[in-house]
């Protein structure tokens, strides 16, 4: 039986902050695709990259009708890949929607998407995660500060940080209605959390997150060292962003919704073991365990 060597300790008794043991971009310099060389190198320096117009007005309509009509559906509701927001009782988010949506897969498998994972990562990619992020006005709750892969190591077993995400806006982002944040650079340093992962910890910090919480202190440092990006933008803009930034998101009390489709692509070399600091693993819908290249 091999063992995996744990890169990136976490949910330990304390903080633990580790140097980045793996590339940003995993593929060659001068490899086609349809990031621009300038923009990789901005990719690799910053952990993000916004695209400002991915999609078009029309095909901006016919995602936010599918979103729509999922929200609308009591079917949907009643399914426990939907989040429920405590305070209002709206729908927050639903995931594995390029699943239980056609219209949601084949967004996934456009070229414009996948390419861009496929360059970054330097391999066949599969998804780890999918999900439509609702947000309505009038209180919709925020993220809290996190790194996405301290959580997808600690509990859903992704031994490599060879993980990119894009956050593709369905309705403009204003810097009022609780849009993305990210510390520029923080990428490049791994902040291990203290605290053991409870059993069943997804069905809490899917509302709001608790394990996996860096401190005040570690927040400071990084937020003083890299400074924070809010990313602002039209419906149909994107953003890229390495499985390691620093990132969150605030409460939308504007009447606007921020509403997005996420979409986390993992390379097929890099594919989910056991989780390195969690009881048991997270359900399929929120962590896959089916690593079927997009095609």
């Amino acid at each position: 039986m091999t063992t995996i060597t744990d890169l990136y300790p976490s949910r330990g008794a304390g903080e633990v902050s580790v140097p980045r043991q793996d590339p940003v971009v995993w593929s060659e310099p001068g490899t086609p695709g349809p990031i621009p060389g300038a923009d990789l190198q901005s990719y690799e320096r910053d952990g993000f990259l916004a695209v400002e117009q991915l999609i078009d007005d029309d095909e901006v309509a016919l995602y936010r009708a599918e979103l729509e009509r999922m929200i609308a559906d009591p079917a949907v509701r009643a399914d426990e890949r939907s989040i429920i927001e405590p305070q209002s009782q709206e729908i927050r988010s639903v995931f594995e929607v390029h699943r239980t949506s056609e219209i949601f897969a084949q967004l996934v498998r456009d070229e414009r998407v996948v390419g861009r994972a496929r360059q970054i990562l330097g391999s066949d990619v599969y998804v780890h995660q999918s999900r439509i992020n609702v947000k309505p006005g009038f209180g919709a709750s925020g993220f809290y500060w996190h790194s996405d892969f301290e959580t997808w190591h600690a509990e859903d077993g992704l031994p490599n940080m060879r993980t990119v995400s894009v956050s593709i806006a369905l309705t403009e982002n204003h810097d009022t209605n609780g849009g993305l944040m990210i510390m520029p650079g923080s990428h490049h340093t791994f902040l291990g959390c203290s605290g053991e992962t409870p059993k069943d910890n997804y069905k809490k910090s899917l509302q709001m997150q608790d394990a996996g919480t860096p401190s005040d202190e570690a927040l400071t440092k990084y937020a003083s060292q890299h400074g924070i990006k809010l990313f602002t933008g039209r419906a149909g803009s994107a953003t890229w962003f390495d499985c390691n930034c620093m990132h969150g998101s605030g409460d939308n009390i504007t009447p606007f919704p921020r509403s997005n489709v996420f979409i986390v692509f993992n390379s097929v070399e890099n594919t989910a073991v056991e989780p390195f600091a969690a009881p048991v693993r997270r359900p399929e819908f929120i962590g896959a365990r089916d690593f079927t290249p997009v095609k």
